[in-house]
């Protein structure tokens, strides 16, 4: 599953290089790793150093298989003999070895040790006196557009009102396009901050004069790390806090860890599980060396016999997220990519990852579910390590259940095929929420979640979501009546480019990719989506013909009739209709703006307005093409004096409206005739976009289109690679963040089923890029009061049974009986069923619900929004919490 050579399959690894990079990925390619012990963390790193593309992995382990080794690694298998070799055989990595000897002492340039006992885990690097980091964050450097740069000593370089520079004296900063003062391009110049919007660069005083235009770009300084030995860290260890709730616990853990060394020394074993004897034993041991330590925090006794008592076995998720951060420490060390760890962590108590750790935890030996639609891409194959190469373009959630199974063979899993959305409610359907004990997720976008979350909330599960991004991850915990929701919180709404920058203004590549993107999605699924649902409502082409000429408008028909009559029935026609959309977008638009804004309109600041140049289509010299253009007429353009937008304010306009002028409506009429007369079909395929699948044509338009606009407008035009991952909208993923989300989820779900309290839950963040991890407790529910000391929640509703002959009347009374507050409005969705100011609405009260309401047949409740009378007059109506009213008949339960 890694490559061999220089060259990276860009398809397996391609989520991996957003994150890494090409220098990193080949530094992988050609590293070796040397891997002692495959326990439960070992097998953890050792897949996911395997999934990252090292060249070569050595395994070393002398023990042999145990029956309790199948709790925490999960490539073992109840008829294997020795742990190294069991695990070489699944691991499946190109050139790999494995080492069942003692090991001689040597000396490695880099060194990472980990361990796991029970409840506590530690991982300690050392990577040399002087260690030198290309890029310590990770983070991409954001392009800055310049305002003006001054002809001094020094030159003083202003940046854009909307947009502060970030910087600090000392760093270094590169310049592109800027026009005029030419000799700064390229070149990298030292700052001097002067303020948040300007800062000098040196001498430019022999420089041409600065006209306008360009940006810089921040320049990554390397930084080296210097490590101590573990020699001198174990007595004064330089640690991270995950939770600052708890900051003594790191060297308490510290603390405890070294005297089960100490305790495996004395005795050559582990405490016996469940020994008190031992537990008291080790506590001595850990005051002895905790009154050693020059870094130390008061023993926590209680850390340590539980430590005692489960020393034996191995915490399968706790591996897995430790298992990430140690296999992104590995990678660290071979790339000089990322902030290393300095130098220890303590911790203790995603998809594919996910069913792993519910397979060896034993979770749904009654039974579980499994549910997504997506099917296997070779992409998918370098951080989710269940699927192997052979089952591409299957299923994900059926192959997933397969390969789970192999791990745990008494693990019942149900793979669905179909999407969770309100479409699919008659399948996944209260009933089948009632089933479930909680969900967990592992979306890839924010209206699925919002989603997943309404149905928990709605049928008070439990919900752990989690996400990743690059080296990024976090994990949230929902639980009933305990914590706020997904939907309790709002991220930042995705910042849209404004559609006068879209249209007419591009500056970054950025505008030019999404600009691609929406043409591809207007000509290849708007407007055919539009065209199908036009015929579906308006099926006679005769009878739209009778009602256009007898003067009706028919909403997006001329749309529809440019579509049918323009639409190419051969391959040249093709040819030529792509000339002509060249000529248009590529250098009639051009010619139209420099008309609007010449090259000297300029700014309030003196700065140009607009930089263009007209594109070339000289390029094309496939001889067949050549031919077919040298046939095409291009006809005469004429500038036009229509307003061209320039508020950044203003939204999109609605192309799908009737022409306004006569002459256009005749036109409209003559091609309808031409295309009934030759009885064309009125169908069309909306096609969806698809970046992965090189073969369909997709991504060649976004990126030679996005390519064409950067060039006209003088913006770099951006690689293949990055214009898939702007226009794909492509998030980052990596096997080391993906594990150790994964784990930090199964953990939290070992303590929901079990019953745990508020106090015990964690919400994480990390970054394995700097490193960073941070533990929080997830935010309380919040409980609103209404009035008389009732209260309610998010997790609250408030439940009435009606009957056939229920009326709305009868609806506020109960609400009224049962809960002692007056309900004074009731709404269903967006329908106000009852508001008492509304004309008419007195009337509704004698009505019944299943009449106001018409629920389908299989409906047997619905939630109203009520709200309820104020304690004083004057105050405004008090909201509620849902009222779910029960379609039950007579002698019925819900």
């Amino acid at each position: 599953m890694a490559a061999d050579s220089m060259e990276i399959d860009d398809s397996l690894y391609s989520r991996q290089r957003y994150v890494l990079g090409d220098s990193a990925m080949h530094q992988m390619a050609q590293s070796s790793v040397f891997l002692s012990g495959m326990g439960g963390l070992g097998i953890e790193i050792a897949k996911n150093i395997v999934l990252a593309g090292v060249k070569a992995v050595t395994l070393h382990d002398t023990k042999q298989c145990e029956t309790w080794d199948l709790g925490s690694n999960f490539f073992i298998r109840k008829e294997d003999v020795t742990r190294a070799e069991s695990c070489l055989v699944h691991v499946e990595h190109t050139n790999s070895q494995i080492l069942t000897k003692p090991l001689l002492p040597f000396c490695p340039c880099q060194f990472i040790g980990c361990d796991a006992y029970g409840i506590c885990v530690r991982v300690f690097c050392d990577f040399g006196e002087e260690f030198e980091v290309s890029d310590p964050t990770g983070e991409e450097p954001k392009e800055i557009f310049i305002q003006s740069i001054t002809q001094d000593s020094p030159g003083v370089v202003t940046c854009m009102d909307n947009q502060p520079h970030g910087l600090q004296t000392g760093q270094s900063v590169v310049f592109r396009e800027v026009n005029g003062m030419v000799e700064l391009n390229g070149t990298a110049r030292q700052v001097s901050v002067l303020s948040p919007h300007s800062f000098a660069i040196g001498d430019t005083s022999q420089l041409l004069p600065y006209v306008h235009g360009g940006f810089f770009v921040l320049v990554k300084t390397p930084k080296t790390y210097r490590f101590e030995t573990i020699e001198r860290q174990l007595c004064d260890p330089q640690v991270m806090t995950p939770d600052f709730s708890k900051p003594e616990a790191p060297l308490q853990i510290h603390a405890a860890m070294l005297a089960l060394d100490t305790f495996q020394e004395q005795h050559s074993r582990l405490p016996n599980t469940g020994c008190l004897q031992d537990a008291e034993v080790l506590l001595k041991l850990t005051e002895e060396v905790n009154a050693t330590l020059k870094n130390k925090a008061p023993v926590n006794a209680e850390l340590v016999r539980c430590l005692s008592t489960t020393a034996r076995g191995t915490l399968s998720p706790l591996a897995a997220a430790v298992g990430g951060l140690a296999s992104q420490e590995a990678l660290k060390a071979i790339t000089g990519k990322f902030a290393p760890l300095q130098q220890w962590v303590g911790c203790g108590a995603i998809g594919c990852e996910m069913l792993k750790n519910f397979a060896l935890l034993g979770v749904g030996l009654a039974k579980s579910s499994g549910e997504d639609p997506d099917l296997i891409e070779k992409s998918n194959l370098n951080r989710q390590f269940l699927f192997r190469p052979h089952h591409i373009q299957k299923p994900k959630s059926t192959t997933a259940a397969e390969a789970t199974h192999d791990i745990n063979p008494d693990l019942h899993v149900d793979a669905h095929l179909n999407k969770v959305c309100p479409a699919t409610e008659n399948i996944y359907s209260d009933s089948f929420y009632s089933r479930l004990n909680l969900v967990v997720t592992a979306l890839d976008n924010v209206e699925a979640r919002r989603y997943v979350d309404s149905r928990c909330v709605s049928n008070q599960r439990p919900l752990l979501d989690s996400g990743t991004m690059g080296t990024k991850g976090h994990t949230e915990i929902i639980v009933p009546n305990l914590t706020e929701s997904y939907n309790s919180h709002r991220d930042p709404p995705e910042e849209e480019i404004p559609f006068c920058t879209l249209k007419s203004f591009p500056s970054v590549i950025e505008h030019t990719i999404q600009w691609a993107r929406d043409k591809f999605e207007n000509a290849f699924a708007h407007k055919p989506s539009m065209y199908n649902s036009f015929w579906l409502t308006h099926s006679s082409a005769e009878v739209v013909l009778q009602r256009i000429q007898a003067g009706e408008s028919l909403e997006g028909s001329f749309q529809v009739i440019k579509l049918l009559s323009r639409r190419p029935s051969q391959w040249e026609q093709c040819v030529a209709i792509a000339r002509l959309k060249f000529e248009k977008y590529f250098k009639r638009k051009a010619i139209q703006l420099l008309h609007s804004f010449p090259l000297d309109t300029r700014l309030k600041d003196g700065s140009k307005f607009l930089l263009l140049h007209i594109c070339s289509y000289k390029d094309l010299s496939e001889e067949t093409v050549s031919r077919i253009l040298a046939d095409v007429k291009i006809p005469e353009y004429r500038p036009s004096e229509k307003c061209i937008e320039t508020d950044e304010t203003v939204k999109k306009p609605d192309q799908m409206k009737m022409p306004q002028s006569s002459e256009e409506e005749r036109e409209a009429i003559t091609q309808l005739e031409q295309a009934i007369a030759a009885n064309k079909s009125l169908q069309m395929s909306p096609l969806q976009f698809e970046k992965d699948d090189d073969s369909n044509g997709h991504m060649d338009f976004v990126a030679s289109a996005s390519a064409l606009r950067a060039r006209m407008y003088s913006i770099e035009p951006a690689d293949r690679l990055k214009t898939k991952r702007i226009a794909g909208k492509i998030i980052p993923a990596i096997a080391t963040a993906t594990a150790a989300v994964a784990g930090l989820v199964a953990l939290e779900l070992i303590k929901v089923v079990g019953g745990y309290g508020f106090e015990s839950f964690k919400n994480c963040f990390f970054n394995l890029a700097i490193p960073v991890v941070v533990l929080t407790e997830p935010a309380p529910v919040k409980r609103t009061l209404i009035r008389d000391n009732i209260y309610f929640s998010i997790w609250d509703c408030w439940t009435i049974f009606g009957h056939e002959d229920f009326t709305l009347s009868d609806l506020m009374n109960a609400v009224r009986e049962k809960y002692g507050i007056e309900p004074t409005m009731v709404v269903h969705g967006v329908k106000m069923l009852y508001v008492p100011v509304m004309p008419g609405h007195s009337k509704r009260l004698k009505l019944t619900m299943q009449k106001l309401i018409k629920p389908s047949v299989d409906r047997r409740y619905v939630d109203l929004t009520v709200s309820f009378a104020p304690e004083a007059d004057g105050d405004e109506d008090l909201p509620g919490p849902p009222v779910r009213y029960y379609f039950t008949r007579d002698g019925e339960t819900p």
